[in-house]
C-alpha cells in the first residue's frame, strides 16, 4: 500500500503562503526605505563610506532564512502526516439516529418551557446517561434534513442541537414520513441493526409516517417514540412583532390548537417493533428508552479506526533551527585590522 503525504489541517497551508508572502513585501519595503533615508542623509559620494562594511549578499540570504522558516511553521500547523497507523475500536453503545420534531407546533407551551426545548433536554439527558455509540440528528417539518451525519464528536452534536428551531427548515409542517427516510440514509448500507429515536407532539399533517415506518421495517429499521406535549394541547406560539411569543392564528383569527397524538406515535413505534413514551419526566423517559436498546443491542463491535502518522516534528525542527541561524547570521563584513606603519 503506497503512502501519500497528507495535510490534518491544510487551511494553515494558505495562511502560511499570504504570510510569506506578506512578510517579503513587507521586507522590499523596509529596504527601499532604508535606501530612501540613507540617500536623504548622505551625499552620493558618502554612501559608499557608510554601507562599506554592509553585505547585501548575506541581507538577503538571512531574510530568505527567515521567510523559510516561516513557510515551515506553516507546514507544521497544517499537521503533514505519512504513513497510516490501525487502532482497533470497540464500540460498546448503539448508533442511534434522532428524529426531532422542529415544526411551530413544537412552540406549544403545554410543557415548560415548551415542547422543543424539553425534546432538546431529553435528547441531552439521554447522551449523558446512556450512550455510547455514534449518534446524529435528523430535523423535520415539513421537509427533513441531515442536520448531523452519525459521530462520536458529542459536543459538536450538542452544538448543532441547540441551534435548532423551526427556522431551520422553510418548508412549514410535519411529515414524519420524510424524516424518516432521511434518518434511515445516516446508516451505512453493511449495518444490520439500525435505530431511530422520534421525538414529536405526533402531528403527522401529510398521514404517511405509518407507511413509512412499515418500509423501514422491513430493512430492519426500529423506531422508538417520544411524544412530547399533552393530549389537551395548548395554542401554538410564534414569535410576535415585538419579538414577544404570540399565539398563532388561523384563518378566522382564532388560536391553532396543537394536541400529542399518542396514537400515531404508538403504530410508528409498533411497526418497526420499537415502543412508544411519553416524555413526562426527563430522565425517567429517555431512561426507559436506554433500557430497551441496551436489552437488546448484540455484542460489542470492534472496529479497526485508521489514523495518519503525524509528521509535523520535522518542519517544526527544521523551522526552529532556521530561526537560530538567522538570528545568529550578521549583514556587517569583519572588519580588518589594521596594519601597523613599517
Amino acid at each position: 500500500m503506497k503512502h501519500r503525504l497528507l495535510f490534518a489541517e491544510p487551511a494553515w497551508l494558505w495562511l502560511a503562503a499570504a504570510t510569506v508572502l506578506l512578510l517579503a513585501i513587507l521586507i522590499a519595503w523596509s529596504a527601499r526605505k532604508r535606501r530612501e533615508q540613507l540617500a536623504a542623509f548622505a551625499q552620493a559620494g558618502q554612501l559608499e563610506s557608510l554601507l562599506g562594511h554592509h553585505s547585501p549578499i548575506r541581507r538577503i540570504i538571512k531574510n530568505g532564512i527567515l521567510l523559510l522558516a516561516v513557510l515551515l511553521l506553516g507546514i507544521a500547523l497544517a499537521r503533514p502526516q505519512w504513513g497510516v497507523l490501525e487502532e482497533e475500536v470497540q464500540r460498546k453503545g448503539e448508533d442511534v439516529v434522532f428524529l426531532l420534531d422542529v415544526s411551530k407546533s413544537m412552540l406549544a407551551k403545554d410543557v415548560q418551557p415548551n415542547r422543543l426545548e424539553r425534546a432538546k433536554l431529553a435528547i441531552r439527558d439521554f447522551l449523558t446517561r446512556h450512550a455510547g455509540g455514534r449518534v446524529g440528528l435528523v430535523a423535520f417539518a415539513g421537509d427533513a434534513f441531515l442536520w448531523c451525519p452519525l459521530t462520536l464528536d458529542y459536543d459538536a452534536f450538542e452544538e448543532t442541537l441547540s441551534d435548532l428551531s423551526p427556522d431551520s427548515l422553510s418548508v412549514p409542517g410535519s411529515d414524519i414520513a420524510s424524516a424518516l427516510f432521511a434518518a434511515r440514509g445516516a446508516f451505512e448500507k453493511t449495518e444490520k441493526r439500525k435505530v431511530l429515536i422520534v421525538i414529536s407532539d405526533g402531528e403527522d399533517l401529510e398521514k404517511l409516517g405509518i407507511k413509512a415506518a412499515g418500509k423501514l421495517a422491513e430493512e430492519g429499521v426500529i423506531v422508538y417514540t417520544v411524544g412530547v406535549g399533552t393530549p389537551n394541547g395548548a395554542p401554538i406560539m410564534i414569535p410576535g412583532p415585538g419579538g414577544e411569543m404570540v399565539p398563532m392564528l388561523d384563518g378566522s383569527g382564532q388560536p391553532v390548537n396543537s394536541a400529542l397524538d399518542e396514537k400515531t406515535l404508538t403504530e410508528i413505534a409498533e411497526t418497526t417493533g420499537g415502543n412508544y413514551r411519553l416524555l413526562q419526566n426527563i430522565a425517567g423517559s429517555m431512561a426507559d428508552v436506554g433500557r430497551t436498546l441496551r436489552q437488546s443491542e448484540g455484542k460489542p463491535l470492534t472496529q479497526v479506526r485508521k489514523l495518519g502518522i503525524d509528521r509535523y516534528q520535522w518542519p517544526l525542527g527544521v523551522a526552529i533551527f532556521l530561526l537560530v541561524v538567522e538570528s545568529l547570521l550578521r549583514t556587517r563584513r569583519r572588519q580588518r585590522a589594521a596594519q601597523p606603519a613599517s
